[in-house]
């Protein structure tokens, strides 16, 4: 196949869920529409993180607060003539999942205001259409629609007896990009922008006895992905991703939260855009097998970060491995991921969030019509 150990080692930047800026679980790749003929991939993952911290006064810990979370992805890719493919491709694009051990007392704020049995979920469905038509010189047109549907919850039993609930909401954003190839030395360059995706929920708000109904806009933001492989040797490929999104615009402040319970404050916001780079080597050592190493690297800020998601930057390692068969591809990979030190307020009271890990794995299964 044209893309063989190309396509191996690209499935192989996203085995395992993503573990990158703000709460971002999946990332579409263009890559699929350059796959031969007719192609559907199933993708299952797995990621478990270690995170805790410790106040900075009372030395008192969180317990491990972020349980491990599991995704999937659905794709297909279908010719239009020589010059035309198309690609539709479902998965989980935004995600959270925190949990604060209920027995420990861990303060925010005052000794009366902590984070125990505090839980936050967020959670997505996302379908993306994408268009490829191919240009003299092995230049492509990419263009496409991304729809999200999103919903969350969140409680706060120590922190005024707060909680919200959203209404699940589905809307519409694009894509569009270019890509240029060269099929020779499996050389392949893509840069596609996705356009930002607002919510407007509905939510209900509750803090002790007092209850309100009200509208929270929420901004998935818009990103830029830049993706690129090339054959250095026979059978050896280098491949990798700068990936750039507007985390600033993401920002969650209720009303009644903002307004009453912390005022002035936000339960979820980012003070920084997030940058994510990924680079590795594939190597195909028959007709069969093809294996790539990949790393990737975030800046780790140094500022402040929420509660809701004490993690600053990261540095990773992964292995993956591609058994082809027929008409069957099948891709596993493992990763390992240094989750960077944060450091997290809530009033008077900071905490450091230090030592945290975490470990990935996924299985993908592709069939060529």
């Amino acid at each position: 196949m044209k893309y063989a150990v190309g396509a191996a080692v690209l499935a192989a930047v996203t085995t395992g869920p993503a573990f990158a800026g703000g709460i971002e679980r999946s990332v579409p790749s263009v890559g699929i529409l350059f796959e031969q003929g007719t192609y559907v991939e199933l993708g299952f993952s797995r990621f478990n993180p270690d995170v805790s911290g410790s106040s900075d006064v009372t030395g008192l810990g969180s317990g491990d607060m972020l349980p491990g979370f599991s995704g999937y992805s659905l794709a297909f890719k279908q010719d239009l003539g020589d010059s035309m493919a198309v690609a539709l491709i479902l998965d989980e694009p935004i995600g959270a999942d925190v949990s604060y051990d209920s027995t420990n007392t861990y303060p925010v704020g005052s000794p009366l205001s902590t984070l125990d049995g505090a839980q936050a979920d967020i959670n997505s469905t996302g379908l993306t259409a994408l268009l490829r038509y191919e240009l003299p010189s092995n230049v492509n047109l990419i263009g496409g629609v991304r729809a999200i549907r999103t919903s969350g919850t969140v409680g706060l039993p120590g922190v005024g007896a707060y909680s919200m609930t959203s209404s699940t909401e589905t809307d519409f954003g694009y894509i569009l990009g270019v890509a240029w190839e060269k099929p020779e030395i499996a050389a392949r360059v893509a840069l596609t922008y996705s356009s930002a995706i607002d919510h407007a929920f509905d939510t209900v708000e509750t803090a002790g006895a007092f209850s309100i109904s009200n509208e929270l806009d929420v901004t998935i933001p818009q990103s830029l992905t830049l993706e690129f492989q090339s054959g250095i040797a026979k059978d050896t490929l280098v491949f990798g991703s700068i990936r750039w999104v507007d985390w600033t615009a993401f920002d969650i402040t209720p009303d009644l939260y903002t307004g009453s319970v912390v005022p002035g404050g936000s339960l979820v916001d980012y003070d920084h855009d997030v940058t994510t780079y990924n680079l590795g080597l594939g190597r195909k050592f028959n007709d069969n097998w093809s294996g790539a190493i990949l790393f990737g690297y975030e800046k780790h800020e140094g500022t402040y970060t929420g509660n809701l998601g004490p993690t600053d930057g990261f540095r990773s390692i992964g292995l993956a491995a591609t058994y082809t068969t027929g008409k069957v591809k099948v891709t596993g990979g493992v990763r390992y991921v240094d989750i960077g030190n944060a450091k997290t307020e809530f009033g008077p009271t900071t905490t450091t969030f230090k030592d945290n890990h975490g470990i990935g794995v996924g299985l993908r299964v592709g069939y060529y019509f």
